[in-house]
């Protein structure tokens, strides 16, 4: 039989997560049923949000419990096929898990082609993934950006926020990036057009931020919550938009903060519009997405970045890395070639 290496929750984080809360075994390789495909894991995916599953607090993620394999999306090559819509040697992105090789219904994977213009594979797990369609759909649906304004993203080196604040640049928008670091500010600004940045570690960043955003901001995508939310709430013009995306500041840790001072108060002041989305309900429209950011790839507009770590036993490590602020876009796990 052939062996199938799992990264399982061997247990739950109390606080901050750490490698010790997971577990490398070894199984042998499930087979594939009646309309069913197995996959062998190529890259994996890992994601802010992932640490929201494990807190408890991501209602489409179920309750969190040990003693399974770490859920995650995976490119996969598909080994042996049950069903002729899904040939053998097909590339798809499926719910594979932490996990070298996973069975799944042959209707629930979907078929990709060899990197849709950008090369790697692995794209479709970032700017044609979760990633890109969350930028896409936050930014132009709950956002609605106008030529001129001016758009602030936060954690905006990050996996969604390096492509909020380049999809805002293709919209004719101004664009500062709240980043942690001289050096990831100097990407946004240097390499991905951003118009500005500041750093939210630094000691002087309250007037960085003022600085950047003269004319006060005009929508606000936030993959943060915490200071930073309480930051750009008080430099929304009147009748701003505030894009909740996700509240990461408050995922790793087992006390999250309240929410940031001045809610409700400048929202009602500024007549802002605060609105959280989850990007499944806009799954039907996914073609849509893709075929605009395909052209924006192709174009050499929109610059996927992703930070790759190498090997499956490396899984638990590039989480809690990217927990404290290591990935520079997409960060993503090669599990084999």
């Amino acid at each position: 039989m052939t062996e199938n290496r799992q990264i399982i929750i061997d247990s739950l984080p109390t606080d901050r997560l750490e490698p010790g809360n997971y577990a490398l075994r070894t199984v042998d390789a499930p087979a594939p049923g009646d309309g069913e495909v197995l996959c062998r894991t190529l890259a994996i995916t890992i994601g802010a949000g992932q640490r929201a599953g494990l807190q408890g607090s991501a209602s489409y993620a179920g309750a969190p419990r040990a003693g399974i394999v770490m859920s995650g999306t995976a490119v996969a090559r598909v080994e042996a096929s049950n069903d002729d819509a899904v040939p053998l040697g097909s590339l798809v992105v499926c719910p594979a898990g932490w996990q070298d090789y996973s069975v799944h219904a042959a209707a629930k994977v979907r078929v990709v082609g060899e990197g849709d213009g950008v090369g790697d594979p692995a794209h479709h797990l970032g700017v044609y993934g979760t990633n890109g369609l969350t930028a896409y759909f936050g930014l132009f649906d709950v956002g609605e950006p106008k030529k001129g304004q001016t758009v602030l993203v936060s954690a905006a080196a990050g996996s969604v926020g390096h492509l909020v604040g380049q999809m805002a640049k293709i919209a004719g928008c101004r664009v500062v990036g709240v980043a942690g670091g001289e050096a990831k500010c100097r990407l946004l600004t240097e390499e991905l057009g951003f118009d500005a940045a500041a750093d939210y570690k630094s000691p002087s960043f309250r007037s960085d931020f003022k600085e950047a955003t003269p004319d006060r901001v005009d929508i606000y995508f936030d993959n943060t919550g915490g200071e930073v939310l309480g930051s750009a709430l008080r430099r929304m013009k009147v009748g701003g938009r505030i894009v909740c995306c996700g509240v990461v500041s408050q995922y790793d840790t087992s006390k999250p903060a309240p929410g940031p001072f001045g809610v409700p108060g400048l929202l009602i002041n500024f007549r802002v519009r605060m609105e959280g989305f989850l990007v499944f309900d806009y799954a039907k429209r996914y073609p849509e997405a893709w075929t605009r950011m395909r052209e924006w790839v192709e174009g050499g507009k929109l610059v996927p970045k992703q930070d790759v770590f190498e090997g499956l036993e490396k899984a638990p490590e590039a989480f809690v890395d990217l927990l404290a602020g290591g990935n520079v876009g997409t960060r993503i796990v090669r599990v084999a070639s």
